[in-house]
């Protein structure tokens, strides 16, 4: 029995449809339907949600070989998923939001020289004050032309409102992986949701992610350090904001 059989046979047996497990990957129906017929292998962001969603350990499912080539799991891999497995929801959803980032900024160390510079550029992953998918396989990539600034490492369409009138909705924002400082604006995840806010962080440890658009401050986020929510940031949005508000 192959992986695909043995995905299929555990999510019938917890009496999900194709389409419902779908929604919990983050994938279309057509890419479950590829794993199962063993088409195509998910990507290692997915595999993690994978083993969530059907309750099941990863070498259950991969005890046999993919297309003559082995999926046991090293003792490393094995190490690292078991670790996973321990954190809380929160934990995971940052540790997966971290993972695809970084999977999606790969470059290709062959390329031919001729060949343009591309970047990421995710298509709704980040709300400017509204919840949204973490990141994910909605992607495409974008040439780097005289347009894209040439520190730019990805590149993320907003979504909404309370970053206007600097970054209208529906425009790109241009991010790299400088360290923030007080005033930046940057990508974050909360608690497994994309934001893009001003950054500020004061003595006590507390971060401020504020709206440029004051007049959606209810969108702000205020994250304490004993507040127990999870922050991860993505990096800083290549932009000349305003000054913070006047009461930080």
């Amino acid at each position: 029995m192959g992986f695909g059989q043995r995905i299929q046979e555990q999510r019938e047996a917890l009496g999900l449809s194709r389409p419902e497990l779908a929604a919990q990957l983050g994938v279309t129906p057509s890419a479950v339907s590829n794993y199962e017929r063993e088409i195509s292998f998910p990507k290692a962001e997915v595999l993690l949600r994978l083993f969530d969603c059907l309750d099941t350990e990863p070498n259950v499912l991969f005890r046999d070989s993919f297309r003559g080539r082995s999926r046991n799991l090293t003792r490393e891999e094995a190490k690292l998923l078991e670790q996973y497995r321990t954190l809380p929801h929160q934990g995971r959803e940052a540790l997966r939001s971290v993972a695809e980032a970084l999977c999606a900024c790969r470059t290709e160390t062959e390329e031919p020289a001729a060949e343009p510079r591309v970047i990421p550029l995710y298509r709704s992953p980040a709300a400017a004050g509204y919840a949204a998918p973490v990141f994910g396989e909605d992607f495409d990539y974008l040439p780097v032309t005289d347009q894209v600034p040439d520190a730019a490492e990805f590149a993320v369409r907003i979504q909404g409102d309370s970053m206007a009138p600097w970054i209208a909705d529906g425009s790109v924002v241009y991010v790299n992986r400088d360290p923030l400082r007080a005033g930046d604006v940057g990508v974050f995840c909360v608690d497994g949701e994309i934001f893009c806010k001003q950054y500020y962080k004061d003595p006590a440890g507390v971060v401020y992610l504020f709206s440029l658009n004051r007049a959606r401050a209810d969108a702000d986020l205020v994250l304490t350090p004993t507040g127990g929510r999870t922050l991860a940031c993505f990096g800083r949005v290549i932009l000349r904001a305003p000054p913070l508000p006047g009461r930080v």
